[in-house]
């Protein structure tokens, strides 16, 4: 990774990306240290960290703090990220979008995505209201009036459309993903902090010794795993029947069709970590009930730290697994296309036969991929309950994305290179 960045920054053009992409970040930065008006970000700190195994923790990992301490960025690429799902998932569901999205070429394109910014917007009103009344209530602002209200509210929606702006310039004049990178540099501008408090519990006698050797070799063992099996792949050979057009005989070669392991990328972990959470941020509204009751023994087994909600993860995580490799890898669309196209898998007739092969071989790999971020998932919360830490609870979900968009990136730049040595050789 290191030799790779290296090499780019000798080459001109992606040397000036990189520095167009390190610029962004740093505006990303510092617009998630100017706090918005009218909020006490010392009561907000303390409240959002007796909330960090709900969903508001989630939150707060995934705008890099920004969330605890209601920046103008404190939303973050959520809405984004939210946006982009749905509608993702609307294209599938309302066939004027499914045409748009097949048919629609370039421009069909254009449109999907300035369907997303408005959903983006529109989801950023819904969560900075949430937001402010979430703080009212906990009596968190230093000032409640209309004008109060309309500022912060304002602030957080114009900084998530800033955010969302700043993604697309990255993707448009930068390396990789945009909203990726922007999310990757939240999360990763958290490791000093965290790495702070590990030193400062040693020091304490809150952690011991062997809790943090355990707690490194678990984010090291995570990250070898989702390194192999993040290129992972199962290539289905392919054959082309010889055709002639005209004077020239095409076809003929062999080629393969690649199934990645990890179809869905993060998205399963995220969904599931957000439903199987709801229990217990429900609870943390209300009183906590007395030792002993009845609501206390269904606290202790909602809460994160219990075996019961690992299990409900898990399930989670392999459900949404499914549906996302369901959504994006689609058998009967394949194997019309292989047929239209003059190709076969050998050994299976084009038609259903084609279509049922794939479909077996998707529900195999996707069942590895759902074990694998199920793992991936459940380790740093069975590591959490054996140190007594339950920040871990969302430490796979930002192990994985960080690894993800680190390879993703690294991929981008060496295509990129190779595009100019092709480029330079063809010239």
């Amino acid at each position: 990774m290191i030799a790779t960045i290296r090499k780019a920054w000798g080459i001109p053009e992606l040397r000036k990306k990189i520095v167009f992409t390190a610029l962004i970040l740093l505006i990303f930065r510092i617009g998630n240290a100017i706090p918005a008006p009218y909020v006490n970000t010392r009561l907000l700190g303390q409240y959002i960290d007796q909330m960090s195994t709900t969903v508001l923790g989630l939150y707060n990992v995934m705008s890099g703090g920004a969330f605890a301490n209601a920046t103008i960025f404190a939303l973050g690429v959520q809405p984004y990220i939210n946006s982009s799902i749905i509608i993702q998932l609307l294209t599938i569901a309302i066939p004027s979008l499914e045409r748009l999205a097949r048919d629609g070429g370039e421009e069909g394109k254009k449109k999907i995505q300035s369907i997303t910014r408005y959903a983006t917007i529109a989801i950023a009103v819904l969560q900075g209201w949430g937001y402010y009344v979430l703080m009212n209530r906990a009596n968190i602002l230093t000032a409640n009036h209309f004008w109060a209200f309309l500022v912060i509210v304002v602030s957080f929606i114009a900084g998530s459309a800033f955010v969302m702006w700043m993604g697309e310039q990255i993707t448009e004049f930068g390396i990789g993903n945009g909203i990726s990178i922007i999310l990757f540099a939240g999360i990763l501008s958290r490791v000093p902090t965290l790495v702070g408090q590990m030193f400062a519990g040693l020091r304490a006698g809150t952690l011991k010794w062997w809790m943090v050797l355990l707690i490194v070799v678990g984010v090291l063992a995570l990250i070898v795993l989702i390194t192999w099996v993040n290129g992972a792949e199962r290539r289905i050979p392919v054959q082309y029947a010889k055709r002639q057009v005209g004077r020239k005989m095409y076809g003929g070669q062999a080629s393969t069709l690649p199934m990645k392991v990890n179809m869905s990328g993060v998205l399963p972990i995220i969904f599931a970590q957000s439903i199987a959470m709801i229990p217990a941020t429900v609870a943390a509204f209300f009183p906590s009930p007395a030792e002993g009751t009845f609501w206390y023994g269904v606290l202790q087994a909602i809460d994160t730290k219990s075996v019961l909600y690992m299990l409900i993860y898990f399930l989670l995580i392999i459900g949404f697994s499914y549906f996302y490799s369901t959504i994006q890898f689609n058998p009967v669309e394949i194997s019309n296309n292989l047929k239209k196209n003059g190709g076969f898998i050998p050994g299976f007739r084009p038609g259903k036969p084609t279509t049922d092969f794939i479909r077996k071989v998707l529900n195999k790999v996707t069942l590895f991929g759902a074990i694998y971020l199920g793992v991936v998932a459940i380790l740093p919360l069975i590591i959490g309950k054996a140190v007594s830490v339950p920040n871990l609870a969302i430490g796979g979900t930002s192990v994985i994305i960080v690894v993800g968009v680190a390879l993703e990136t690294v991929q981008a730049l060496e295509s990129q290179m190779l595009m100019r040595q092709y480029k330079g050789f063809l010239e």
